[in-house]
């Protein structure tokens, strides 16, 4: 390295372990005198200006496949490729922690919002959900990114968002407490059986609730067998130790003693632990030990409380990157053919918002319940439809130019009698007549009340956001809707997990078990409601915003009271679903093919879930067929390697795995399927955009089964299908099986300059 400092951001960094990108150079040149004077140091730091040729996409890529990085710090401020930028950034946080802190914090809400949705979701709001589903971590201040950094980089991976509090003063346990259920963790309480062994070994002045106090009076031991006690205990998911300085009265609170103790007893955790040396003359020397080794230290209680809040978020995230829905759900099989034909009819006479009669039918081609509504355009017909659907009925006005019925008094509901229906026809008109006069009123809608006295008024929304497109989201519904403000948000697609999750985030799901003497509402329904507007979105690209407001919801089901819906143009001449951020699993790649003796195997796109299949397969691999692949004499994949190759981004690559199932005989006699993994194909776009590079793997006992023909000629269908020009790949000089297939497969098999070990195929996909 010629170590050529070109910038203007002062002296080169010191050598590690961290890579840093950053859209700011001010903030650059900040960030490495701070890591100067606390002893950090980078690997690559690479500051990207407005006009660079190289992109945030493109740094990440180079940093996830780095040797010498072992995790990534991005500052950023804005991106212009919302699925450029998302397949980079899943890819690098699949294989190294990565923690992004995001200035330009946008206000909430749209001046020219067309629904309850778009107006309370802010562009700050769609990039968390977009960083939280790539798996990362966000903070707020560069000191953070460090701090964050070094606990992911830790061994540790905690399985959830308990943490216990170990303190030798009641005031900064409290903050620390405090701080914990601020930030949406849980203080986490001792087992009774570890309860009762600690209280033998500590003072009796030490308490043991809410928080593990020692008192003033502890010593080493005492902290080190509370350490011990969480570490055996299944209900703690994290330790934070706090020390505070006390007076010479206590010989016992030696800092560095204590320290040490702490050291030893987390050599016996598995879990997380973060330390927090209150003070600072007197406790340098203990802070320097704990620094000294794998132990993130902090000066204060709610600091240490953030730290393990990232590795926890960490952690929570990470299994959001893990799913890979398909566009369609397992339910039954939407009507999308009516729903595009709905939608051209609308955009035909030069409309772009439904009216509720029209949005019902569309949410309706999805299979997500509604209520019976009818159209009245005079009082009478109003009489006699609410006659035919049954007392007690609700009256809204239809209007187009209305974002907001109850704003203009738009909606009566529990109408009771035929002469009450005239009447509240009548009033309606007329209040509404003068509150929007230029208003175009189709008429008043009649429906059934939901019938669900006892349920909960939730809201699933869209909106779209610039750059990451459609956004779904969920909250609290009815009527003070924005004024309370409670929306969760999830990038499309959704699958059961995404749902689930994406429920939990809202402060309605507090509602949504036994609430105030109601049972708890089937969440299955919910569930299903989330998937099938996922559906929506995946599958109908004018979809521009959506209210589903409210959604009814208790122990029997969910049903949509009241919709709106804004369309426009799809863009023309687009590939599918590339209004999507995140592209979803390729499942209409999905093959059956027969083998040679009848038997059959699938070709379908691998997802994470075939991480032991994969593996299996490299490990029962000959040494000569795993050199042949990797050039390596390794016997299984490396834990970064394997999850690379089964968490892909489906817009960048491609992986195709063929399964084959075995039929294996048990001990009692019986047989069990099992399925295996026989080969994989795979491209990878190279940067230029336009070719790809292919790797082929056949298992040893499926070989001379035209396998390998039938996988590269599927990966070349999807790489054509990308609209790549070639692919091209390299394959050692005397790995004469697969020259062979190259050459029958219209491959030309060239010399590779740059090592005769190798030569390089290339074939023309257009």
């Amino acid at each position: 390295m010629l170590k050529l400092n070109a910038s203007v951001a002062g002296e080169l960094a010191a050598k590690g372990s961290l890579g840093l990108v950053s859209q700011s150079g001010s903030l650059t040149a900040s960030i490495l005198d701070w890591a100067k004077q606390n002893g950090v140091g980078f690997s690559n730091v690479v500051s990207l200006g407005a006009n660079t040729s190289v992109d945030l996409a493109q740094v990440l890529d180079f940093l996830a496949n780095d040797a010498h990085t072992q995790s990534i710090l991005v500052y950023m401020e804005g991106i212009t490729h919302a699925r450029r930028f998302m397949s980079s950034l899943r890819a690098a946080a699949a294989v190294k922690p990565v923690v992004v802190m995001k200035a330009g914090r946008m206000p909430a809400g749209s001046d020219a919002a067309l629904t309850h949705s778009a107006a309370i979701v802010g562009a700050d709001d769609v990039f968390e959900a977009a960083l939280r589903r790539a798996g990362v971590v966000r903070v707020r201040t560069f000191t953070q990114l460090f701090s964050a950094a070094r606990c992911l980089a830790s061994r540790y991976r905690p399985v959830g968002k308990r943490l216990a509090i170990i303190t030798n003063g009641g005031g900064p346990g409290v903050l620390a407490a405090d701080w914990t259920n601020d930030i949406g963790l849980e203080v986490a309480r001792l087992g009774e059986t570890q309860r009762a062994s600690l209280a033998l070994k500590l003072s009796p002045a030490a308490s043991i609730g809410r928080l593990i106090d020692l008192s003033e009076e502890a010593s080493a031991d005492h902290y080190r067998d509370a350490v011990l006690a969480c570490a055996s205990d299944s209900g703690v998911d994290g330790v934070l130790v706090i020390y505070s300085p006390k007076p010479t009265c206590y010989p016992n609170a030696d800092p560095e003693s204590i320290a040490k103790a702490v050291i030893e007893g987390s050599a016996k955790l598995s879990k997380p632990l973060v330390a927090c040396w209150m003070g600072d003359d007197t406790v340098r020397d203990a802070r320097a030990l704990l620094n000294a080794k794998p132990i993130p230290s902090f000066r204060t209680p709610e600091s240490a409380v953030d730290a393990f809040g990232n590795i926890a978020s960490f952690y929570q995230n990470q299994q959001l990157l893990q799913q890979t829905p398909p566009p369609l759900s397992t339910l039954a099989t939407p009507d999308a053919e009516g729903a595009r034909l709905l939608i051209e009819g609308v955009l035909a006479e030069r409309r772009r918002v439904l009216t509720e009669m029209e949005s019902k039918a569309l949410l309706a081609a999805f299979h997500i319940p509604v209520t019976r509504t009818m159209l009245a355009r005079s009082a009478t017909e109003a009489m006699l439809i609410a006659s035919q659907l049954g007392y007690p009925v609700a009256l809204k006005i239809d209007s187009p130019d209305i974002s907001h019925k109850t704003d203009v008094q738009g909606v009566v509901l529990n109408v009771m009698s035929a002469a009450q229906v005239r009447d509240t026809f009548n009033s309606m008109l007329t209040r509404v007549k003068r509150a929007k006069p230029e208003a175009r009123i189709n008429g008043v809608t009649i429906q059934p009340m939901s019938g669900k006295p006892r349920g909960r008024e939730i809201y699933i929304g869209l909106t779209n956001d610039e750059p990451f497109g459609p956004v779904i989201t969920f909250g609290a519904g009815g009527t003070m809707i924005e004024l309370i403000a409670d929306q969760a948000m999830e990038l499309p697609p959704l699958n059961q997990f995404l749902a689930h999750r994406l429920i939990e985030r809202a402060r309605v799901a507090e509602t949504l078990g036994h609430w105030r003497g109601s049972p708890p509402v089937k969440m299955e329904a919910l569930e299903q409601v989330l998937l099938r507007v996922s559906e929506m979105v995946c599958t109908l690209p004018q979809l521009r915003e959506m209210d589903i407001n409210p959604i009814i919801v208790d122990d029997d089901g969910a049903v949509a009271v009241d919709a709106r819906i804004v369309i426009e143009h799809a863009p023309q001449n687009t590939q599918a679903y590339s209004h999507l951020a995140i592209l979803p699993y390729p499942a209409g790649l999905e093959r059956e093919w027969p083998m040679k003796g009848g038997d059959l195997y699938r070709i379908r796109p691998i997802h994470p879930d075939d991480a032991d299949m994969l593996q299996a397969l490299v490990k029962s691999l000959s040494p000569q067929s795993r050199y042949f692949r990797f050039v390596s004499s390794m016997t299984e994949l490396p834990a970064k390697m394997l999850a690379r190759y089964t968490l892909i981004d489906y817009d960048r690559e491609m992986a195709l795995v063929a399964i084959h199932t075995d039929r294996v005989e048990q001990d009692d006699g019986s047989y069990q399927e099992v399925q295996r993994i026989v080969g994989v194909s795979r491209y990878i776009t190279n940067p230029d955009q336009t070719t790809c590079e292919f790797s082929l793997v056949v298992a040893d006992d499926f070989g001379g089964q035209g396998l390998g023909s039938r996988l590269m000629h599927a990966i070349m269908d999807v790489a054509r299908a990308k609209g790549l020009e070639d692919i091209e790949g390299l394959v050692l000089s005397n790995n004469d099986t697969m020259l062979r297939l190259m050459r029958s497969l219209g491959f030309k098999v060239k010399p590779f300059p740059e090592d005769p070990d190798f030569k390089l195929c290339v074939k023309a996909l257009q």
